[in-house]
Protein backbone atom coordinates (compact mmCIF):
# COMPACT_ATOMS: atom_id res chain seq x y z
CA UNK A 1 0.00 0.00 0.00
CA UNK A 2 1.57 3.73 -1.45
CA UNK A 3 0.05 5.85 1.31
CA UNK A 4 0.38 9.84 0.75
CA UNK A 5 -0.46 11.91 3.41
CA UNK A 6 -2.87 15.19 2.27
CA UNK A 7 -3.72 16.76 5.64
CA UNK A 8 -4.48 16.58 9.41
CA UNK A 9 -7.10 18.74 10.78
CA UNK A 10 -5.80 21.68 11.19
CA UNK A 11 -6.75 22.27 14.60
CA UNK A 12 -5.36 19.71 15.92
CA UNK A 13 -2.94 19.63 19.06
CA UNK A 14 -1.82 15.96 19.87
CA UNK A 15 -1.54 15.11 16.40
CA UNK A 16 -4.56 12.31 16.73
CA UNK A 17 -6.76 14.20 14.77
CA UNK A 18 -9.22 13.48 11.44
CA UNK A 19 -6.58 13.30 8.86
CA UNK A 20 -7.04 12.33 4.91
CA UNK A 21 -4.49 10.44 2.94
CA UNK A 22 -4.98 8.82 -0.77
CA UNK A 23 -3.90 5.09 -1.65
CA UNK A 24 -2.00 5.50 -4.74
CA UNK A 25 -2.13 1.73 -5.05
CA UNK A 26 -5.84 0.93 -4.46
CA UNK A 27 -7.17 4.35 -5.96
CA UNK A 28 -8.61 4.79 -2.45
CA UNK A 29 -9.19 7.66 -0.06
CA UNK A 30 -8.23 6.75 3.58
CA UNK A 31 -9.88 8.78 5.92
CA UNK A 32 -9.42 8.91 9.95
CA UNK A 33 -12.41 10.61 11.42
CA UNK A 34 -14.35 10.74 14.71
CA UNK A 35 -16.51 7.25 15.35
CA UNK A 36 -19.87 8.39 14.48
CA UNK A 37 -22.50 8.12 17.88
CA UNK A 38 -25.22 5.35 17.57
CA UNK A 39 -27.77 8.29 17.09
CA UNK A 40 -25.71 9.29 14.04
CA UNK A 41 -25.43 5.86 12.50
CA UNK A 42 -29.34 5.64 13.30
CA UNK A 43 -29.89 8.67 11.02
CA UNK A 44 -28.00 7.27 8.78
CA UNK A 45 -29.59 4.33 8.65
CA UNK A 46 -32.88 6.18 8.27
CA UNK A 47 -31.85 8.33 5.87
CA UNK A 48 -33.01 7.42 2.18
CA UNK A 49 -30.30 7.25 -0.46
CA UNK A 50 -30.48 6.23 -4.12
CA UNK A 51 -29.58 2.64 -4.78
CA UNK A 52 -28.30 2.27 -1.51
CA UNK A 53 -29.44 -0.61 1.14
CA UNK A 54 -30.84 0.37 4.29
CA UNK A 55 -28.33 -0.49 7.71
CA UNK A 56 -24.76 0.08 7.54
CA UNK A 57 -22.58 -3.22 6.27
CA UNK A 58 -20.33 -4.54 8.89
CA UNK A 59 -17.88 -4.30 6.81
CA UNK A 60 -18.41 -0.22 6.49
CA UNK A 61 -18.28 2.18 9.11
CA UNK A 62 -19.47 5.79 9.53
CA UNK A 63 -16.73 8.93 10.31
CA UNK A 64 -17.29 12.71 10.78
CA UNK A 65 -14.73 15.12 9.71
CA UNK A 66 -14.99 18.60 10.42
CA UNK A 67 -16.31 21.22 8.10
CA UNK A 68 -12.75 23.48 8.86
CA UNK A 69 -10.89 20.10 6.78
CA UNK A 70 -12.96 21.46 3.58
CA UNK A 71 -9.81 22.56 1.89
CA UNK A 72 -7.97 19.29 2.75
CA UNK A 73 -11.17 17.62 0.64
CA UNK A 74 -10.32 18.97 -2.02
CA UNK A 75 -6.89 18.59 -1.61
CA UNK A 76 -6.96 14.87 -1.70
CA UNK A 77 -9.69 14.87 -4.89
CA UNK A 78 -6.78 17.36 -6.46
CA UNK A 79 -4.55 14.38 -6.04
CA UNK A 80 -7.18 11.76 -7.05
CA UNK A 81 -7.18 13.92 -10.30
CA UNK A 82 -3.40 13.75 -10.33
CA UNK A 83 -3.64 9.43 -10.99
CA UNK A 84 -5.92 10.14 -13.79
Amino acid sequence: MTLRFIAIDPETETGDSPTIWLDEEKREFVIQGWRADQVLRDQVTATPAPNHAPGIPDHEDVVRLPLRMADALRKALDAADELG
